[in-house]
């Protein structure tokens, strides 16, 4: 598959990596030139171009950009694809957003209304660039971690599903993308190592407006 990654990043350079090392064709993009990514390009040992390009090359594109720039992705070359979305709401660099702040909608909801005809699955978000590499593990590992999903496309969630899987890690669907809040910055399932029950548990008990400890989720 190919797949097209906005964002170079600690997010987008370690999913690169995974994505290349399972035998797809990637190629990342960043908000500056793609001769700035040279060097990535030869470490992971894939293509670089501008973000319309990479949207355009990918069957499958990730968005990992800070979140205030999600208005710079390019909508029309993404109409009708995936795009997984591994954005978090962080206001010390995003500045303030009142329609998140009054849970109005969320970060994922914000890019779809963005990407109309995109099928949109926020993904990826909830784990550290480290433990993409450390914490990946082969099906059927006891206590395997896993990782969140949300989208109201069923197909896209499918595919999503197989990616993370095929990556190394087990899958639990929170349900629509509106219920992507549940594993946004600071909730329980948050960038926090848990096998597939106790994740389910996790986005059980996250309540709008309640954070955990600022930082609990670092090891």
């Amino acid at each position: 598959m190919k797949i097209g990654i906005i964002g170079a990043g600690f997010i987008g350079r370690a999913l690169a990596t995974l994505a290349v090392a399972n035998g797809h064709e990637v190629m990342i993009s960043n908000s500056r030139a793609p001769r700035t990514l040279g060097s990535t390009a030869v470490a992971i040992g894939c293509q670089v171009g501008t973000a319309t390009q990479a949207a355009t090359f990918g069957d499958l594109v990730i968005v990992a950009i800070p979140l205030a720039a999600y208005t710079e992705i390019p909508a029309e070359p993404l109409v009708g694809k995936i795009v997984l979305d591994a954005n978090n709401y962080y206001p010390a660099r995003d500045g303030r957003i009142e329609a998140l702040d009054s849970h109005a909608t969320t970060t994922s909801e914000m890019l779809a209304a963005h990407l109309p005809g995109a099928k949109l699955v926020k993904a990826f978000n909830a784990i550290l660039q480290d433990d993409l590499a450390t914490d990946a593990r082969p099906a059927g590992t006891p206590q395997r971690r896993a990782l969140p999903i949300a989208g109201d496309d069923a197909e896209a969630k499918r595919i999503a599903t197989e990616l993370i899987d095929a990556f190394g890690f087990d899958v639990v669907d929170a349900g629509p993308l509106a219920e992507g809040w549940r594993f946004e910055r600071a909730m329980p399932g948050y960038c926090i190592a848990l096998p597939k029950e106790d994740m389910k548990a996790a986005l059980a008990a996250a309540e709008r407006g309640v954070e955990v400890p600022h930082g609990s989720w670092r090891r």
